[in-house]
């Protein structure tokens, strides 16, 4: 009879952690709200990601934002429609309701005032690129996750693309002496310029090299930017961001061993579903959710940050070099 009572018991406790996650979205204002709720929610795909589901959302917006303002209606009509996600009207609400929340909002600027009551809830939380508005927003983040002990991790999903991380695990290549990254890079006003799309390859960037980069140095053209940046030890790595040319993602390394090219890191395989390039992504913030181990470090996203501030700097002083110290330190 005990025997018994043991099996059903580690039966249950099985089941029990087989549930589904039950994910809230903040911000309906992004591409990504559709696409990530399709990976999760439909289980038909063959590209399905397991293990959670979108059950509620707070619809967000950022109406002085065209990219916000002209979508939101349609994102939230077919997440809500075709997912049957409820809307909720506060972030406290999404809270109560969810083991885990995707920030998704389109505007920057709006994610730490919407990351704080989901520190006080006490959840997990992916936030989607950039991490904030500004690097001051991003340390802010990172202090109150600090001071709540609940993780988070941000990132693009450029950074965990199949052909990136195949460069990044080469060992053929030796070690990774220097790396260009490129993609496009259309500019908006309202965030410094590398924050909108340029975003992607910088997170590309710092996926091959990892974090140390010292001072970057910009040269900025109608139809292009270029920003190289220098790590402490010695190492090269450069974005290019592209407005002149079709669009299109790609890397090269530079290795001990070996020079290796990778382009169209964006582009899933033909015939896949709508969204399977976000698939790796989604897989790493469930399985963040499930072990509150982010994949991507916080000092990491915080640095990407600065990376992109200087390039902003570096382009207003005529392309002279800028030390991520000096926004770090700013006050």
């Amino acid at each position: 009879m005990r025997l018994k009572l043991s099996i059903l018991l580690a039966t249950a406790i099985l089941c029990r952690g087989q549930e589904p996650l039950k994910i809230g979205i903040i911000g309906l204002d992004s591409s990504h709200a559709v696409q990530f709720t399709a990976l999760l929610n439909e289980a038909n795909r063959k590209d399905h990601v397991s293990g959670a589901v979108v059950v509620a959302a707070f619809k967000g917006g950022s109406p002085t934002v065209a990219e916000s303002r002209d979508r939101i209606e349609r994102f939230t009509s077919e997440v809500t429609s075709k997912y049957n996600v409820k809307l909720v009207n506060s972030i406290p609400e999404l809270c109560n309701m969810v083991d885990a929340i995707l920030l998704l909002s389109v505007d920057a600027r709006q994610h730490l005032e919407q990351l704080k009551p989901v520190f006080v809830a006490r959840k997990r939380a992916y936030v989607d690129k950039p991490l904030a508005g500004s690097y001051r927003d991003g340390r802010e983040i990172v202090r109150l996750s600090k001071d709540s002990g609940v993780p988070f991790f941000s990132s693009s999903s450029q950074r965990f693309v199949p052909a990136v991380m195949a460069l990044k695990n080469d060992p053929s290549l030796g070690r990774i002496e220097g790396a260009i990254t490129f993609g496009p890079m259309p500019i908006e006003d309202y965030i410094p310029d590398l924050f909108w799309y340029g975003v992607h390859s910088v997170e590309m960037l710092y996926q091959l090299m990892g974090p140390g980069c010292e001072r970057v140095a910009r040269v900025h053209s109608e139809g292009a930017d270029s920003v190289v940046g220098t790590w402490r030890d010695g190492r090269i790595g450069e974005m290019r961001g592209l407005r002149s040319t079709p669009r299109a993602y790609g890397a090269i390394v530079f290795g001990s061993k070996k020079v290796e090219i990778s382009r169209n890191l964006a582009n899933p395989a033909e015939k896949e579903p709508a969204g399977s390039n976000y698939r790796a992504l989604v897989e790493e913030i469930v399985q963040f959710f499930r072990t509150g181990k982010p994949p991507v470090d916080p000092g990491e996203s915080l640095e990407g940050l600065a990376f992109m501030e200087a390039a902003d700097i570096s382009k207003r002083r005529n392309g002279a070099p800028v030390s991520l110290k000096e926004v770090m330190e700013a006050k």
